[in-house]
C-alpha cells in the first residue's frame, strides 16, 4: 500500500460531497487498494482517522483507528474500522465540547460541539451492512469522518472562533484543562 499527501484546508476535493461506492465495488482491487492506502496514511501521520477526500480520491470511504494514539492519548481505543457509504444519526440532544484537530488543518485545533450518542450505518471492507451505536468521544471521532465526506472541515463547525489555538498553545495553556474535563467525561458516558 501508498503513503499518500494529505489535502489541507483550501484544496477543493475536500469542500466537495463524495460520491457512493456501489456495493458491488467495494470488493474490487482499486477499493481495496484505497482502503489499504487509507489506512497506510492515517497509521503514518499518526491521526485517529482519514476520509478518502483528504488523499484526493472524492469516495464515501473513511477509517478509523486509535490504538494509544500520542496525538490523542485521552481518546479510548478503537479498533481499525473501514466505512463505506456511512450515515450518521444522532441519538438525543446530549452534546459535548470536543477541542478538535485535523490532518488536514495542520497545526489548528478549535472546539466543536458533538453529539454524545449516534447511529452508524456503512458497509465495512468486505461490503457487509453494519448499524451501530456510538458513544462519547468515540462518536465524535465518527461524526468527524463522515463531516469530510459531506465536505465539510471541523473548521466550519467551530461556534466560537476565540477557541482556536495552535497544538503548540494548546499544549502550553489548555491541554490540562481540556484532558481532565475530558477524562471526567470519559468516565461518565464512557468511549
Amino acid at each position: 500500500m501508498t503513503v499518500h499527501d494529505v489535502l489541507t484546508v483550501g484544496h477543493p476535493i475536500l469542500r466537495q460531497p463524495a460520491r457512493d461506492v456501489a456495493p458491488e465495488a467495494i470488493g474490487e482491487p482499486e477499493v481495496q487498494r484505497l482502503i489499504g492506502d487509507l489506512v497506510d496514511t492515517m497509521r503514518h501521520a499518526q491521526g485517529a482517522g482519514l476520509a478518502a477526500p483528504q488523499i484526493g480520491v472524492p469516495l464515501r470511504v473513511a477509517v478509523i483507528e486509535v490504538r494509544d494514539n500520542p496525538r490523542y492519548p485521552y481518546k479510548p481505543n478503537i479498533p481499525l474500522t473501514v466505512l463505506v457509504n456511512p450515515t450518521i444519526e444522532p441519538i438525543g440532544d446530549e452534546t459535548v465540547d470536543i477541542n478538535e484537530g485535523c490532518l488536514s488543518v495542520p497545526d489548528l485545533r478549535g472546539t466543536v460541539a458533538r453529539h454524545v450518542t449516534v447511529r452508524v450505518r456503512y458497509r465495512d471492507q468486505h461490503a457487509a451492512v453494519q448499524d451501530e451505536v456510538k458513544r462519547g468521544l468515540t462518536a465524535g471521532t465518527f461524526q468527524h469522518e463522515c463531516d469530510h465526506l459531506d465536505g465539510r472541515l471541523f473548521l466550519d463547525r467551530v461556534t466560537d472562533p476565540t477557541t482556536f489555538t495552535t497544538w503548540a498553545q494548546f499544549e502550553r495553556f489548555h491541554r490540562d484543562a481540556f484532558v481532565a474535563r475530558i477524562s471526567a467525561f470519559v468516565a461518565r458516558v464512557g468511549s
